[in-house]
């Protein structure tokens, strides 16, 4: 199960449940972790959609940032409303260059940061080194940071997580999406939100280490409960039009062109309360306000023939000239036909537009899609 590179990754606290599960192992963001279960990959995506099923996202960083000036040192490195944020309630954000390119998304949920609690972050396993280090530099002088990356994150997700998940947390089932509450289990005290990266309904549950394994036998005890890897993970966000960090969003793209402007609350945004004071502002606002062109948006691409496009793969116009490149591709488990994101110039990124994928030498038709691909079920209560 194990291959020669494994001494130089880094284990999760579920490694050896893995390896007894019979998972295929491989390196991602410097961790050894599974892409698949012997059920394959197929199996676990329709079970997500069908029923539940348990990720081991533990690779992930999660911090705190804690103190009376928190919420607004935030605020001077993403450009969302963290100040407005109600306790336990969940918002996913960006943090930027100077150049308003995308350095990371995370999520963030406040923890009442104002009467002596915390900001909790969850930020991208790859990144979480520089992350701390952006952060650090930019608003370490203004609020402790709580570094928790030995702290495990389970991911519960599908229609089904939540009647397993209440057996043992009860309560668990009052939360909707994007709000989170403190709970505790077999002693080991757990943060858990109602929230996930595959457009289904479900939760990710911040454990200690020590009880990770305990939590996620005890949840695959659960007869709706069937583990799953990062390749249904990947499928499933695609489905969900989700973007991937380093695929789909880097520190090239800005918040704008990469289609998450929804991300960027009101009150941050010109004309508002607090606007700007983030890095990249002028681009950003810019963009956003048309003062600035966006020559490129990320957009959602359906194959018009049973032909794979995989990422970077040149994307070109009826004429044969290269309008962009694909971030992400795979044939969708759900729709059972190729489905992609990328990015094309503007002037090709509107519903149905035609553009042709080039693989292998040869045009595959692809149209531009609204995503997501498969509509998303979160519980908004």
């Amino acid at each position: 199960m194990s291959h020669p590179a494994d001494d130089t990754l880094r284990h999760t606290p579920l490694h050896a449940l893995h390896l007894r599960l019979g998972a295929r192992m491989v390196p991602f963001a410097g961790y050894a972790m599974p892409v698949q279960y012997p059920a394959g990959l197929l199996a676990e995506h329709h079970h997500t959609r069908e029923s539940a099923s348990l990720f081991d996202v533990s690779h992930m960083g999660q911090l705190s940032l804690i103190g009376p000036d928190a919420a607004a040192a935030l605020e001077a490195l993403i450009p969302m409303d963290v100040l407005g944020l109600g306790v336990d309630r969940q918002r996913y954000g960006l943090l930027l260059n100077d150049a308003g390119g995308i350095i990371d998304d995370l999520m963030f949920v406040n923890r009442d940061v104002a009467q002596g609690g915390d900001l909790f972050l969850i930020v991208n396993g790859a990144c979480k080194h520089g992350d701390l280090a952006h952060i650090a530099a930019g608003i370490g002088h203004r609020c402790t940071i709580r570094v928790q990356f030995d702290r495990a994150l389970l991911a519960l997700q599908g229609p089904r997580a939540v009647d397993a998940l209440r057996r043992l947390l009860p309560g668990v089932e009052t939360l909707v999406f994007m709000t989170g509450r403190a709970f505790e289990w077999n002693g080991a005290e757990l943060y858990v939100t109602r929230s996930g990266y595959t457009g289904e309904d479900g939760f990710e549950i911040s454990v200690p280490a020590d009880a990770a394994e305990g939590l996620a036998l005890a949840l695959l005890e659960q007869p709706e409960v069937r583990p799953a890897g990062l390749g249904a993970r990947n499928s499933l966000r695609l489905e969900a039009g989700l973007p991937l960090y380093g695929n789909d969003i880097d520190a090239t793209t800005s918040p704008v062109e990469a289609g998450l402007a929804w991300a960027i609350q009101k009150v941050r945004r010109s004309g508002g309360a607090r606007a700007g004071g983030f890095p990249g502002a002028e681009r950003v606002l810019g963009q956003l306000d048309g003062r600035i062109p966006v020559e490129r948006r990320r957009v959602g691409l359906v194959a018009q023939e049973r032909v794979p496009v995989r990422e970077h793969v040149g994307l070109e116009n009826f004429d044969g000239q290269t309008i962009g490149e694909t971030t992400s591709g795979l044939l969708s488990p759900t729709l059972n036909t190729p489905i992609a994101m990328g990015y094309v110039e503007t002037d090709y990124s509107e519903p149905d537009t035609e553009v042709f994928a080039m693989v292998r030498g040869k045009p595959v038709p692809m149209r531009v899609r609204p995503m997501p691909f498969v509509p998303t079920r979160y519980h908004r209560g």
